[in-house]
């Protein structure tokens, strides 16, 4: 991105400065947030916010941008420009375990449970966070593991696990630190249709319990049925927000997804 050629009000601020005004009530806010890998800029100025007791879904093609911003928000890697506020106090110079600290969790789209480990073994150390008490830690553990439907396999190893179970057990290890924002990365890619319900009424439990839930899903039926409001990136911008009916219908995102002459696939990617 070259800024000379750039009006002073397009030119990105720093990392770590906000860029615009975003909801006060907003527990979670990414404020026009750049990333840049060499010559390309895998995310351009996106902003957006989540508040305490909301689902947003983000959407977008392969390549869009998605994981980039989740692994920003977690301080995997830092924004070129913008900000990104937890509670008001910017993120993007703290490390991912600073991030899990501070009380956002996220799942991954490729699973990394600790395969040499069981459920439970996984589970507890997450859970450990914030019990310290080692029973205390199980008896949660016990709960979040049936909750998620994961209970059969409390002592199973992890690398022995379906992988409909290590998206469980993805979902299980993040619920264990508990998160005021969670971040979903793919979490019911591979699943039955059955379990995808299942997985979209835990999700609204959650989120009725004050959760602020962030979830990236290419199941369209899923996302669209269980957004509060929904983010389209496409080639790192964000072209479309709002509610799920409305996005559907955007010009801009049939477009993105299907192209003028329907060169795209209409099923997002992976990203």
């Amino acid at each position: 991105m070259n800024k000379q050629n750039l009006p002073p009000e397009k030119i990105p601020k720093e990392s770590g400065q906000s860029t615009s005004t975003l909801p006060p009530n907003a527990l979670l806010q990414v404020q026009g947030v750049t990333k840049v890998f060499g010559g390309l800029t895998a995310v351009d100025h996106v902003t957006f916010s989540i508040k305490k007791g909301q689902i947003l879904g983000l959407i977008g093609p392969n390549g869009a941008g998605k994981s980039t911003i989740v692994a920003m928000i977690m301080g995997v890697y830092k924004p070129n420009a913008g900000d990104i506020l937890f509670h008001g106090e910017s993120l993007v110079h703290f490390k991912p375990n600073q991030v899990v600290e501070r009380g956002i969790a996220r799942t991954f789209q490729v699973e990394k449970p600790l395969l040499s480990m069981t459920v439970t073994g996984n589970v507890l150390i997450g859970a450990l966070l914030r019990t310290p008490g080692r029973k205390e830690a199980l008896e949660q553990v016990k709960k979040i593991i049936e909750r998620v439907r994961l209970g059969h396999a409390a002592h199973t190893l992890a690398k022995n696990l379906t992988v409909q179970d290590r998206k469980r057990l993805e979902l299980a290890r993040a619920l264990a630190t508990c998160p005021e924002v969670l971040l979903l990365d793919e979490v019911m890619a591979g699943l039955t249709p059955m379990e995808i319900d299942q997985s979209l009424d835990l999700l609204r439990q959650l989120r009725d319990e004050g959760l602020a839930i962030l979830v990236i899903e290419h199941v369209m039926r899923a996302i669209m049925n269980i957004s509060d409001r929904v983010v389209v990136l496409d080639y790192g911008k964000k072209i479309a927000e709002g509610e799920p009916r409305k996005i559907s219908q955007d010009p801009l995102v049939v477009e993105a997804y299907l192209g003028k002459r329907g060169t795209r696939s209409g099923v997002p990617a992976n990203r």
